[in-house]
Order: C-alpha cells, then structure tokens, then sequence
C-alpha cells in the first residue's frame, strides 16, 4: 500500500485541478537509474496498464505498476513547504541506502550497481 501525508494529497489535488482533465490520476513508480540504484517517479497519467495496483487514499487515485510496487510497497509520501519552496519526500520502508539527495534508493531484493547520476 502507498500512502499519501494530507499535505501531499492536498498538494496533488491542486495540481490536477490545474490540469483540467477529470480522466487523469496520479502514477507513482521507479525506474532504474540514480546514485543507489532506482528513481522516484510520479506524473499524471489517464491510462490503467494490466497489472497496476490501483489505490485510493483520501479521495485521490493513486496507480502504481506492478514492477515498481515490490519496491515501494508501504512508501509514504509527504509534501513540505520550506523557505526554499516546496516538494514531495518519499518515506520508503524498503530501502536499505538512500543517494545523498534523496532522489535515489537501493533495496534489500534489487542487486543493481549505483551510476553516476547524481
């Protein structure tokens, strides 16, 4: 299960508004790539694959596909407004090693060698 803080499901609430489109949801992934291993990944998307786990948390449709879920199984995600701006943190249950900033992980089940993308 993901799960969304309030202030992230407010935050992508307003984002989708803005988008005007009643059809799209919210798709939450990784994909190879990043200092430890695997990237976050989240966008709008309006297409529902085979194999997707579809959740709803707070009135918000949230699709994650079937590859990136055993990796981030139990993520919370969080949205903080700083002096700096804002931005969504990802709180993940099964990564082992983090990149220094944040945009990367390593899990316990994926032997992946780290690249130079940080």
């Amino acid at each position: 299960m993901i799960h969304l803080t309030e202030q992230a499901t407010q935050r992508v609430k307003e984002l989708l508004a803005a988008e005007n489109n009643p059809n799209i949801f919210l798709r939450v992934g990784v994909r190879p790539g990043g200092c430890s291993g695997f990237s976050y990944g989240m966008g709008f998307d309006e297409e529902i694959k085979e194999g997707d786990h579809t959740i709803e948390e707070n009135g918000l449709k949230v699709v994650v596909d079937a590859e990136s879920y055993v990796h981030i199984n139990g993520l919370e995600i969080d949205y903080k407004e700083s002096m700096m701006g804002g931005g969504f943190t990802m709180n993940n249950p099964n990564a082992i090693a983090s990149c220094g900033c944040g945009s990367s992980f390593r899990t316990a089940t994926a032997a992946g060698k780290p690249d130079k993308d940080c």
